[in-house]
């Protein structure tokens, strides 16, 4: 069953579109990834699909029985947001804050999913640890584990692993790959075509030309063979630039 549908969307700023003419479908148990050049209008797709800004032209059908409040969001950290002078436990509960209305605390039900998200995430022992003195990749946890306390069905995620290390990183994909398995469907931005590859099941490629479809026959595109290579070929560089600063 489809928990998302998108036809002939347009996306941008101003009444201005930086993409349009964008369709694809995200069904339960899918995982997404979104793929592009940068500013091709991936993260402004993103902030769309999230009713934080109105699309352009087209439509977003939310359905079986999806609804906004129930997407868990896990946008990109800013230096700000690293620092914010909260608990864990306070920043997971926060995730319940999009669908409580004027409701000054949290339920019994609530506070149980933020201990049981938590220990999902492997973070149950820093509960009272202050957010701002964690790592990199303990305050992703977090905010992961905040994040489903949105949702149990959709994870919309913007380069989630953005700063941090190889090993944490890798940690990240595999905690996502996981609730991926356990039925939570995943849309995830992503500069790492090696994420498509291992882990997804469908790509949308945002750009011109525009692609959407399974894994499979994005790698066997001539769209995607291109977008491979160059971005192989960029990694190689990038690693051949850094091998001569040191």
């Amino acid at each position: 069953m489809s928990l998302i549908t998108v036809k002939g969307l347009a996306v941008g700023y101003d009444g201005q579109a930086i993409e349009k003419d964008i369709h694809f479908t995200v069904n339960k148990g899918d995982y997404l990834c979104i793929l592009g050049e940068n500013g091709s209008g991936k993260t402004t797709l993103m902030k769309t699909l999230l009713h934080l800004q109105k699309p352009i032209a087209g439509e977003i059908l939310l359905q079986d029985g999806l609804r906004s409040d129930e997407i868990g969001y896990l946008p990109q950290q800013t230096v700000i947001q690293k620092d914010f002078p909260a608990s864990v436990r306070e920043i997971v509960r926060s995730g319940f804050l999009g669908r409580n209305g004027l409701r000054p605390f949290y339920s019994k039900e609530e506070n149980a999913l933020a201990e049981q998200n938590m220990e999902r995430m492997g973070i149950k022992e820093l509960a009272r640890r202050s957010y701002r003195e964690l790592s990199g990749g303990q305050q992703q946890r977090v905010l992961l584990a905040r994040a489903l306390c949105a949702t149990q069905k959709l994870l919309v995620l913007d380069e989630p692993v953005t700063g941090l290390d190889p090993k944490a990183t890798m940690e990240m994909y595999e905690l996502i790959k996981q609730l991926n398995q356990e039925g939570v469907a995943i849309i995830m931005i992503t500069h790492d075509v090696n994420v498509a590859v291992q882990y997804s099941s469908h790509v949308l490629h945002v750009g011109t030309p525009s692609f959407f479809g399974t894994r499979e026959s994005y790698l066997n595109s001539d769209l995607g063979k291109l977008f491979l290579l160059q971005r192989s070929k960029k990694m190689t560089a990038d690693a051949e630039e850094g091998e001569a600063h040191d």
